[in-house]
Order: structure tokens, then sequence, then C-alpha cells
């Protein structure tokens, strides 16, 4: 307490001794102040990514459909928001951990390739109310694929790596799937 205390008098001191006479938009700023002065760890994380589509409890839906000349290929240009469960193991009734919530869009008049944004909202132990985000190209033809991690939340602030998913199942008359997901975190 003392120690927020102090940070808060110390920002505030800052604040009013430069109040009106700073025209910067930036400035630098001290990494202790920012919890930076930390040692950085990297965490590893393994969980399962279940889309579920076709059936009441839909965790994908379509918010933009394809265009009609790739209805039979690749569904280019259509786009999904997601709420999905994350789980320890592969089967939808495994312990949840969190959730993945987010959009994906087709963009590959080709191939299913998609842009992907996806945010892993954790809820379980000391990562409870973290988040992690990631943002890349998942080219979903390949056995294994790569998304950078470009952020984070709460204990993953600063956050960077990256995730590796691979493929577990797909149901191809839905487009239902469970994806593994590995997450290599450095954070602080």
């Amino acid at each position: 307490m003392a120690d927020q205390f102090l940070i808060f008098f110390l920002l505030l001191c800052v604040t009013s001794a430069t109040a009106g006479e700073n025209t910067e938009f930036g400035r630098p700023f001290d990494r202790e102040l920012a919890g930076l002065n930390k040692k950085e760890q990297l965490t590893h994380f393994n969980f399962y990514w279940h889309e579920l589509v076709g059936g009441s409890n839909d965790t994908a839906a379509i918010i933009i459909p394809s265009l009609p000349q790739y209805n039979s290929t690749s569904h280019f240009g259509s786009a999904r928001v997601i709420d999905t469960p994350l789980t320890l193991g592969p089967e939808l009734s495994s312990k949840l951990v969190g959730r993945a919530e987010g959009f994906y869009a087709v963009t590959s008049r080709t191939e299913l390739e998609l842009l992907m944004i996806l945010s892993f909202n954790f809820f379980e132990g000391k990562y409870n109310g973290s988040g992690i985000t990631v943002l890349g190209r998942d080219a979903t033809m390949n056995k294994t694929r790569e998304l950078p991690v470009i952020g984070g939340s709460g204990v993953f602030r600063f956050a960077k790596g990256y995730a590796e998913l691979t493929t577990y199942s797909v149901e191809h008359r839905t487009g239902s799937s469970v994806v593994e997901f590995n997450l290599y975190v450095l954070h602080y």
C-alpha cells in the first residue's frame, strides 16, 4: 500500500510540475514505475480451442458471408466473430481455463487461409483476469502454423512471443474444429 501511495505521489508531483508547460505528446518514462524492473520470464501454455459451428451452441458466427464465386472453394471474403472455450484437453468436457474472443476473415481466394485476431482471456489460477492477444495469418491446411503474440493485459502487459497451432480434429460437414495451441510468452 505504501508503494502504491509513493507511486501515486510521485506521479502527482511530476504531473503538477509539468502542467501547462509540457507540449510533448510522449516522453520517457521510468521502467520501474511501470513495473518493468522485474526479470522477464518465459511461460508455456498448452490448451485446446473449440470452434462449434452449426448447432444450438455455436461459438463462431458469420458476420460477413463469402463472395458467391468463392463459396465452393475458399470462402474468400467471409468473416466470423468468435467466443470459443479453451480447455486443458481436446474434449469439450475437459477443464475450462479461459475463452478466446475475436474474429477472423478468409483472406485467400484459393486456400482456406485466415487473418486471425484473438484475445485469450484466462480465468484459472494466477492468470485469472489476464489475457494474451495474437494476430496473424493462419494457413489452416498446414499441419502446424504460427501466430505472433502482439501483447497482453494483466500479468501479460508488454507480452511478446508466439502461438503454435495444430489442428486436432475437424468436422467437415459443419466446419467445427478443435485446435491445440502451444503459446510461448515472454512477460514480466
